[in-house]
């Protein structure tokens, strides 16, 4: 063999192996837009109108009895009410009642947010497109900053 069919060699293996990893590259993108796509998959869709969203973005659980049974798709702001419309994607084998009640929560302290669904015990279930109608918004810069006067032991008014 001449060094120049070696050479030739060489370049055809680069271009090979070059080839091959970007056919795992798209691959491997393919396989996260459609397994985790947020607003993809079964489900239905149900909204919840809520006065702070702090921590939540497109991707975020949505939790019942710690459980996984969703996620937030979309969040809108209505610049009149200055409330945030939360668009969720709820499983299909999953049934909310319509009495249920929505909080923003933390899994510990310095934990990510999630939404997490207390099921009422009304006999209706939200319907597809509908709306949980009880939310509360956890200000988890308050409870930050009590756990740090708690530890350093200042404030408190003594």
């Amino acid at each position: 063999m001449t060094a120049r069919s070696l050479s030739q060699n060489g370049t055809l293996a680069e271009t090979l192996i070059g080839a091959a990893v970007l056919a795992a590259a798209l691959a491997l993108l393919g396989f996260f837009y459609v397994f985790g796509h947020s607003g993809g998959g079964a489900g239905y869709d149900v909204t919840a109108r809520m006065a702070k969203v702090d921590g939540l973005g497109i991707g975020t659980e949505v939790r019942l009895a710690g459980v996984k049974v969703g996620a937030v798709t979309s969040l809108d702001l209505d610049p009149a009410t200055y409330l945030v419309t939360v668009h969720m994607r709820i499983g299909d084998a999953i049934r909310i009642p319509t009495d249920s009640s929505l909080l923003i929560n933390s899994a510990g302290v310095l934990g990510a947010s999630y939404l997490s669904i207390t099921p009422g015990g009304d006999d209706k279930m939200i319907a597809a497109g509908g709306a949980i109608q009880n939310t509360q918004s956890a200000n988890t810069g308050d409870i930050m900053n009590m756990v740090g006067r708690f530890t350093t032991g200042s404030g408190g008014g003594q």
